[in-house]
């Protein structure tokens, strides 16, 4: 988004970044002064010859403190103290000093024994910092403030720092991040930029033939309707719109919206630098001005928790050349083969899937290994509008019979999930999947730890059927479960599994328990589907 009209913005002097619009005129202070440095270094150099000479007489005193507020370094916000390299390790008795000699003539010394500087009184009384990269090797912090404001906060006091992005090169480059508001004056079209690592006290207003974000401009537009179309809904009579200048409450709308939009595409980036899976993952919200979750960490695979170990070490492998005629780990463990040539399932549901694990001598294109490649579709994390919350599309087509992704979670013990169970009801989520292949000992809760699963609906007439697998884990009261699509499921078609299916297979009313013993809250089922049984619990 290059920027028109340079000689009217700032003159000469000023570079454009790649994507820069143009530089706000007379907001940010210009380069210092140079003869007023250059005095300031003179005196400098003769205050610090001043101070090696008063050292070579008197112990020196304690420096004052520096005045503050000063430039700190942003690369840590929180420092233990640290004690000093030249201090004594501990402190003794007051050390007591000779009597100072009379004045006279400075006893002389060989030329060839350099000058050294002591320590001072200024290390016992107050212990000197160390640098930046020491302290940092020492002890540090993590950082919880968002890369924004970093940029935002070394950008106002003139500092360069290569790991939050800015440089002397792009210090004062000046690129759109979003517009705030609109006027007309004068027959001409304003709008408030936001730039992009400038605090939000630098927006300035800017003509429309000097910007250049063709895609920006169309956002604002779309925002704005989309606020106008919302309150229309809700009212009868149709409000006047003021081509002059925007209402306080459409111009708040469309900064939240554009902030919302910042925090998706970033909570999408984290998403898919954590996957370790080939489909991609995408995030929108085009509904309300939800953004992303806050306590919820994307996994890969289960995560134990305290007390509970899981052993992913296969015993055992095989030693086949091909997996489809000859004796492979399902038939060591007594069961058919899961897949045909096309990589779909073909065993009933309640069927425990045996792939090929570690220590099996065939390759990575084994056609025995389908769960553990993860998904290969990629899919759309977004905001449903029938009231469900967040839910998950696919953005490509499925077939029938094929693996669409795993459910993965923290793992719990049964008391534990009875005790979660509880909790999550009241607030009418459900998270919790029962490990009950074999026995009811375990249970994976996907609330805080887990992956794109977290976020599928429920559904009473699914497109996803659950399924038991074993590949290096195979202690039998800890199967992974994974999701296998029961039809053919087009491209931008929510994927749903029914909450109360079992790994058995059944799915029927009659599994679930309303026992006084376990009597809970009853959450509303909202899947809409013809068979829907009303709750899902």
């Amino acid at each position: 988004m290059a920027a028109a009209g340079a000689e009217a913005r700032g003159g000469e002097g000023w570079r454009a970044a790649p994507h820069a619009v143009l530089r706000p005129p007379g907001k940010f202070p210009g380069p210092r002064k140079r003869g007023r440095d250059a005095r300031a270094d003179r005196s400098a150099t003769r205050r610090d010859a001043a101070s090696r000479a008063a050292d070579t007489a008197a112990p020196r005193r304690a420096p004052p403190a520096p005045p503050w507020p000063w430039p700190r370094p942003l690369t840590l916000l929180a420092t233990r103290p640290a004690r000093c390299p030249q201090s004594p390790p501990a402190p003794g008795p007051r050390e007591v000093r000779p009597a100072r000699p009379a004045p006279g003539p400075p006893p002389s010394r060989p030329a060839a024994v350099p000058r050294t500087r002591r320590p001072g009184p200024s290390c016992r009384s107050r212990p000197r910092p160390l640098p930046a990269r020491q302290l940092c090797e020492a002890w540090c912090v993590p950082c919880l403030v968002s890369l924004d404001t970093l940029q935002e906060l070394s950008r106002k006091e003139k500092l360069t720092c290569k790991s939050i992005g800015i440089t002397k090169r792009n210090l004062n480059n000046y690129e759109v991040e979003y517009l705030c508001d609109y006027k007309v004056v004068k027959d001409m079209e304003y709008y408030l930029v936001k730039w992009k690592g400038w605090p939000d006290s630098t927006n300035t207003w800017e003509p429309l033939q000097n910007l250049k974000c063709p895609l920006l401009l169309q956002q604002f537009f779309n925002d704005k309707r989309n606020y106008l179309s919302q309150v229309q809904k809700g009212k009868a009579v149709t409000l006047k719109e003021n081509h002059s200048s925007l209402q306080p409450a459409i111009a708040e709308y469309i900064v939240r919206k554009a902030k919302q939009r910042i925090a998706l595409q970033r909570w999408q980036d984290e998403l898919n630098r954590r996957k370790n899976h080939k489909g991609m993952i995408f995030v929108e919200n085009t509904v309300d001005l939800e953004g992303p979750p806050l306590d919820f960490y994307y996994i890969n695979e289960y995560r134990p928790a305290p007390g509970i170990s899981l052993v992913n070490e296969a015993t055992f492998g095989c030693s086949c050349t091909d997996c489809f005629f000859e004796k492979c780990c399902p038939a060591e463990a007594g069961v058919l083969l899961a897949y045909n040539k096309n990589q779909q399932i073909k065993i009933p549901p309640g069927t425990p899937i045996y792939e090929c694990n570690s220590r099996c001598q065939c390759g990575p294109d084994c056609p025995n290994r389908i769960v553990q490649k993860g998904t290969q579709y990629s899919l759309c994390i977004f905001r449903t509008s029938n009231g469900c919350g967040w839910g998950v599309k696919t953005l490509v087509k499925i077939k029938r019979m094929t693996f669409v992704m795993e459910y993965v979670g923290e793992v719990i013990t049964s008391e534990e999930a009875e005790r979660r169970g509880q909790l999550y009801d009241n607030k009418g989520i459900t998270y919790l999947f029962d490990l009950d292949y074999e026995s009811d000992e375990f249970t994976v809760d996907a609330a805080r730890y887990g992956n794109v699963s977290h976020f599928v609906n429920h559904s009473c007439d699914p497109n996803l059927q659950v399924f038991n697998v074993f590949i290096d884990n195979l202690d039998t009261r800890l199967p992974r479960i994974a999701l296998f699509s029961t039809r053919t499921i087009r491209a931008g078609e929510e994927l749903t599994f029914d909450y109360q299916m079992k790994g058995s297979g059944d799915i029927s009313s009659d599994s679930i328990d309303h026992s006084p013993a376990k009597k809970r809250v009853r959450t509303v089922c909202r899947c809409g589907a013809v068979t829907c049984r009303g709750y899902l619990n």
